[in-house]
């Protein structure tokens, strides 16, 4: 009984009235507001107990949240039980550690070991609610998820739930570096404080292990794909030994990037060849030191022979051969390679878009059973539009899983409201012509060609800032990545419609008007940033702002001018077969639609084609007149998204609505800026004049060239 008893104090101690506690966005949408009498009436009556199936930390953390959630919603957390005796007992639990659940015999054996069913139903002749999984963490998710159902103020009686996740690797992948520094991070510092560490344990960290469960995150990546090797040392496993420990309860497995040159940065070898045996026993030995420190490991995450980064490459090693070595040093333990496919090498002067599949195409079938290939969504890196990366489908024998960046290195920081759900599920949804039960992209990463290897990894947007994201709606881009790796097929209309009512609250105008300044936010930061299939048109290093005039990089790839290139003629890089024949890579199908003028899509029309100023638009106006067109139409809708949020103004706390506020007002800003010198610059290569009724940009070209922003964060 000594846990009934704990939970007994531990609920208790959530009753008690809850603090004045300001809105700085630190709840995340886990805020757990008081529910209004009509409400609480039907929620107290069907939450009168609660009654745990087990003690383990998960089941210990299940009923932690219950007490935490109930608590601030209802005014006080039912009573704890070892046995319904009322109606509207809660019961959760596993067949395994559960009398009560074992005897109802629920359909569970389809669930898999992390999904979770709710149901309505009669224990001990008392109404109840079941939440019942075949492990632990399914019951915690199935907590998290009663609980933001109650949160979204949606009805829980009668419920017939049953949930599992299409993906079994939902990571987030942090870019956070031992210093504290985070790369492309607008958040803050790292949230790892690895000084501290082992000894000190941030409550944070708990925090953010609640999070990512609460949306079915069950991976994180800890450190940067431009790895330290530092990472390795025994001092470092320690440490994150403790943060494996944490986060275990809430079913998060940690895993580390490596550098591939770790024998040698480390001075213990004098080669990392991954086919030298002494290679093979140092990576070997490593597995041994950190399974003993961390028994669940996940395994690596490798960048390697791309930006600089050792890779068998430098030992005329393929890409297979050097994740095949680590997977065999990880495979004792069950640990897994995830091998990035983000290369491009200085010495490719023909399409950067075709590089990644150039190499990793013809080593298709020859990578381990514990390897998964990690590829961006596009072919190119995180810009705010780009084409299905063409390695989805056309690597049959390989499990795939897809990279996706959360932080917006490309997309205005964390100060422009971009809501990527959208570019996420335009990804998605794309349909890759090849063959298969489901040729979406979607359909490709839930393939794991029999390995389980199926997954998606999110480039986090965490840092030390009290609202954990830098902005409100950039934890919309955390909240939504969770929910696509747990469903690819998912509705990023409904994923923002429920984040808003657990973030903002569920005033249904304001849930309406939030949704939809998000459901067009992404589609206005292409419009004044890179219309019609431009990409890449960012200033150098930070890429904050515009600079399409760039062109003097060491690396041609580096440079916006190399994606644009405009000239007297037109504008746009030729990827047709007449071009680089990036078209190649495609499956026949989907190569001949973007081969072809007439039939690619507008929104990809330069991405694939190098066009004629006069060219005309299916509008019937010319490409230039489009262009200008577009650019304006971004600005103006971000002068809509603020209208609309001052019109939210009595219905929002004054601390979130006043950020959220002078934020708008730099994306608006920025946006002009975007629009002025973009059109300033494109306009000095067309030499035509601005379509009537849009504005001269208030400046000449060498004005907006001679723009700095030395300092701007994320470098």
């Amino acid at each position: 009984m000594r846990f009934f008893t704990m939970l007994a104090l531990m609920v208790a101690a959530c009753s008690a009235a809850p603090a004045a506690q300001a809105e700085d966005g630190y709840r995340l949408w886990l805020r757990y507001e008081p529910v209004g009498a009509e409400l609480k009436t039907d929620y107290v009556a069907a939450a009168t107990q609660l009654v745990p199936g087990g003690d383990s930390a998960t089941i210990r953390a299940a009923s932690d949240e219950f007490a935490r959630g109930l608590s601030s919603m209802l005014g006080s957390a039912p009573a704890i039980a070892p046995r319904v005796s009322r109606d509207g007992a809660i019961l959760y639990g596993t067949p395994a550690t559960s009398p009560a659940i074992a005897a109802l015999k629920l359909p569970l054996s389809n669930l898999g070991k992390e999904g979770f069913l709710i149901r309505s139903v009669p224990v001990n002749g008392h109404r109840a609610t079941v939440i019942a999984a075949n492990e632990d963490v399914g019951v915690l998710y199935g907590v998290f998820h009663l609980l933001e159902r109650m949160e979204r103020h949606e009805p829980i009686a009668a419920l017939d739930i049953a949930e599992k996740p299409k993906l079994n690797l939902r990571l987030l992948n942090h870019w956070d570096n031992l210093d504290g520094h985070v790369e492309r991070g607008y958040s803050g510092e790292s949230i790892w404080d690895w000084f501290t560490l082992p000894e000190w344990k941030k409550p944070r960290y708990t925090d953010y292990a609640r999070a990512d469960a609460s949306i079915g995150i069950n991976g994180t990546v800890l450190n940067n794909v431009n790895a330290s090797p530092d990472i390795l040392q025994t001092r470092y496993l320690e440490k994150v030994a403790t943060l494996a420990d944490i986060f275990r309860p809430y079913g998060i497995k940690v895993y580390l990037s490596a550098n591939f040159g770790s024998p040698v940065a480390l001075k213990e070898l004098d080669t990392a060849d991954p086919l030298d045996p002494r290679v093979q026993q140092w990576w070997q030995a490593k597995a041994d030191e950190i399974y003993r420190l961390i028994p669940d490991f996940g395994g690596f995450l490798v960048k390697a022979n791309s930006e600089g980064q050792p890779g068998p490459q430098d030992y005329h090693r393929s890409h297979a051969e050097g994740a095949n070595m680590l997977a065999a040093a990880l495979k004792p333990h069950h640990g897994i390679v995830m091998w990035r496919a983000f290369v491009y090498s200085a010495e490719d002067d023909t399409d950067r878009a075709r590089q990644a599949y150039a190499e990793f195409k013809p080593l298709d079938g020859k990578f381990a059973d514990n390897v998964v290939v990690q590829v961006k969504n596009g072919p190119i890196d995180f810009q705010p539009r780009e084409p299905f990366h063409p390695l989805f489908g056309a690597m049959p024998e390989t499990p795939l899983m897809m990279e996706v960046q959360i932080t917006k290195e490309y997309l205005g920081f964390n100060t422009h409201l971009a809501y990527l759900g959208t570019m996420w599920a335009e990804a998605l949804d794309a349909y890759t012509g090849y063959p298969a039960p489901d040729n979406s992209v979607a359909g490709v990463l839930e393939d794991g060609k029999g390995t389980g290897l199926t997954g998606m990894a999110g480039v986090a947007n965490v840092g030390s800032d009290r609202n954990w994201s830098g902005s409100e709606f950039d934890q919309a881009n955390w909240y939504a990545f969770g929910r696509f790796a747990w469903n690819p097929s998912a509705d990023p209309e409904a994923i923002a419609r429920d984040w808003t009512r657990m973030t903002w609250g569920n005033d249904p105008k304001l849930v309406e008007t939030v949704t939809a300044m998000m459901m067009r936010s992404r589609e206005a930061v292409v419009d004044y940033m890179t219309p019609l299939g431009l990409t890449h048109q960012m200033a150098t290093g930070h890429h904050h702002g515009p600079g399409p005039w760039i062109s003097d990089l060491a690396r041609p790839e580096w440079n916006p001018a190399y994606y644009n290139r405009a000239d007297s003629n037109g504008i746009g890089f030729d990827r047709s077969e007449s071009g680089t024949d990036a078209v190649a890579d495609y499956a026949p199908e989907v190569g001949r639609q973007v081969n072809s003028i007439t039939t690619t899509p507008e929104m990809f029309l330069l991405w694939f084609h190098h066009l004629p100023w006069d060219y005309k638009l299916r509008s019937g106006d010319t490409l230039w007149d489009g262009l200008v067109k577009s650019y304006d139409r971004g600005v103006d809708a971000v002068a809509g998204l603020q209208r609309d949020w001052a019109s939210l103004k009595p219905l929002i706390d004054t601390q979130r609505f006043d950020e959220e506020t002078a934020f708008l007002a730099i994306q608006h800003k920025d946006a002009k800026w975007w629009r002025d010198a973009s059109i300033a610059y494109f306009q000095s290569k067309s030499n035509r004049p601005l379509p009537a009724g849009h504005a001269e940009p208030p400046h000449d070209l060498e004005y907006y060239k001679a723009i700095r922003t030395p300092y701007a964060p994320g470098q």
